[in-house]
């Protein structure tokens, strides 16, 4: 899709706005070329020596025309207003809706945050959008209806019309794919800029060591630069358009003034009509002068609509109704010949993977780092979807399960996941009104986490600041675990849960994970030995193939 199409799309689902827009835009328009009118008349009462009631009702009318553009314009800034909250509003539900439902292989190789951060192209959309509907609108009337009343004085002025449109065209013509082309360019490279920051505001601490600083500094040095190099190119470009218009101008001007000296001299254009002229003339120019200067606003919204479409055009996870509640027997999983590969890798990271894996039964999953412990468990979650193969999901009535129920009855927590910025009990809960003091409790205690809300002034309500960076790792690691469990899930999937603990708090959360009590399926690969000893099967992988599937 074009970025022209895609800024059509964005007006579209505002049509009555913009609508308005152009209503009051032509109104306006109306309006001021009927001023020159006016002025016409008031010259030539003037010069007739008489001052009448008509000349007193034209000056009121003029002043009024005045007040009217002025108030009409008011209207506008307050519809464009309410179009800018409209796109900021529709565009941060936009990201928040699509963010966590993005296919992993669209997210592949690229960083979850660095794409977030193109969420900021939605203001300059929102003040792009408001200028190029107001100025645009009323100076592309303006310079409409300026040459419709021109051409009712003089044939002459018509060829000046036909100047003017060409000169727009192909200004436009000849500079569009460039503009456009620099303007992405320059874009790419801002956010470059933007993510080397974010990388360093992240690490910090690594980044204070004075050799380490100065590599932080040379490389956002040479990031600068190639924007810089590419901004420039676009400047020229609009240096280029706005040095066509000064010649333009000088041109017109030049032989409008002529024709209208001699139309004058020639008694076909009385003095009103070449004032009234010379101010329509003025108008005309000046709207171009404002199309110009704006096509630079314009280049900017096509190119945040196009970097936000580079968001908002990657695929989604499949939609599929579900029922929740249904799902209250047993599950089973069952894959057969089931293969995984990465987007831009020949070889397979699992390979000919057949399993079935009964409700209730606690699974540990050993390897050599690079076996394909931590693929399989994500494909099992249905973080991954599998190359090729099959993988089933089935309660015991061996209804087929879709993936949003099934994500309703798992639990998990996955290598380098963190507390997100909130409280404590948001952190656990996500605010589930369903979820009861009593099952806050019971996870609290069971993972251990009820000496440290003990400690903390305001408890469950504390705030956590992004990535837990308050809390002890070990810490960190207890809020996932009470979150996974919160909901008392089918199966819990978990990818290193207890690494971070002290080997005798771990091995009792381990303990309750694994105990008779709870029904629940366990799939883990974890470092810790202790595990092993708590499941009841054990698979052993080698080079994305399963090697060993045995009773503990």
């Amino acid at each position: 899709m074009t970025p022209l199409k895609r800024f059509y799309d964005l007006l579209k689902l505002d049509k009555k706005d913009v609508s308005q827009i152009f209503f009051y835009a032509i109104f306006a328009g109306l309006i001021s070329l009927s001023l020159p009118l006016g002025i016409q008349a008031i010259i030539n009462f003037i010069q007739a020596g008489r001052i009448s009631a008509s000349w007193i009702v034209l000056v009121i009318l003029v002043v009024f025309g005045v007040a009217l553009v002025g108030i009409l314009s008011l209207m506008q800034l307050r519809i464009t207003e309410n179009l800018q909250q409209k796109i900021f509003v529709r565009s941060s539900f936009e990201f928040a809706a699509r963010l966590p439902k993005i296919k992993f292989e669209e997210l592949y190789n690229k960083y979850p945050p660095e794409l977030a951060n193109r969420f900021f192209d939605t203001m300059s959309i929102q003040k792009g959008t408001s200028k190029l509907l107001i100025d645009f609108s009323a100076a592309i009337l303006q310079i409409t209806f300026g040459l419709i009343l021109l051409s009712l004085y003089h044939p002459y002025f018509i060829v000046f019309g036909i100047l003017l449109f060409l000169l727009l065209y192909f200004i436009f013509k000849f500079s569009y794919n460039s503009s456009l082309e620099s303007s992405l360019k320059e874009s790419k490279f801002k956010y470059k800029v933007a993510s080397w920051l974010q990388e360093i505001a992240r690490n910090n601490i690594s980044f204070r060591n004075e050799l380490n600083f100065d590599y932080a500094l040379q490389k956002n040095d040479n990031l600068v630069t190639d924007y810089l190099n590419y901004r420039e190119k676009h400047f020229n470009i609009i240096k280029r358009q706005f040095g066509q218009l000064i010649v333009f101008k000088m041109i017109i001007t030049m032989s409008l003034l002529s024709i209208g000296g001699f139309l004058v001299i020639n008694q076909q254009m009385n003095i009103g009509q070449f004032v009234a002229a010379e101010i329509i003339i003025l108008l005309v120019i000046n709207s171009v002068e404002k199309i110009i200067l704006g096509l630079e606003s314009f280049y900017d919204v096509l190119t945040s609509i196009e970097k936000i479409g580079q968001v908002t055009d990657m695929d989604l996870e499949l939609e599929t109704i579900s029922d929740y509640t249904s799902c209250n027997t047993n599950i089973f999983l069952e894959t057969e010949n089931l293969e995984f590969k990465f987007p831009d890798s020949k070889n397979n990271i699992l390979d000919s993977i057949s399993l079935k894996i009964n409700q209730g039964e606690k699974i540990v999953i050993n390897g050599e780092n690079g076996s394909g412990k931590t693929t399989l468990i994500r494909v099992l979650s249905g973080l991954l979807h599998q190359t090729s193969g099959s993988f089933y999901i089935n309660d015991d009535s061996f209804r087929k399960i879709n993936l949003n129920q099934y994500r309703s009855q798992i639990g998990s927590i996955v290598h380098n996941e963190t507390p997100f910025e909130g409280t404590i009990l948001e952190n656990i809960t996500f605010n589930d009104p369903n979820i009861t003091d009593e099952n806050i409790k019971w996870a609290i205690n069971a993972t251990q986490l009820s000496s440290l809300i003990k400690t903390l002034p305001q408890g469950l309500n504390t705030k956590i600041f992004p990535e837990g960076r308050q809390l002890s790792s070990s810490n960190a690691q207890k809020i996932l675990l009470a979150r996974s469990i919160i909901h008392k899930p089918k199966i819990l999937f978990y990818e290193d849960p207890t690494d971070t603990m002290d080997e005798t708090v771990a091995n009792e959360i381990i303990d309750f994970i694994t105990s008779e009590k709870n029904n629940w399926t366990i799939i883990v690969s974890s470092k810790n030995p202790y595990w092993k000893t708590k499941c009841n099967r054990e698979i052993m992988m080698e080079n994305g193939v399963i090697i060993q599937d045995s009773k503990i």
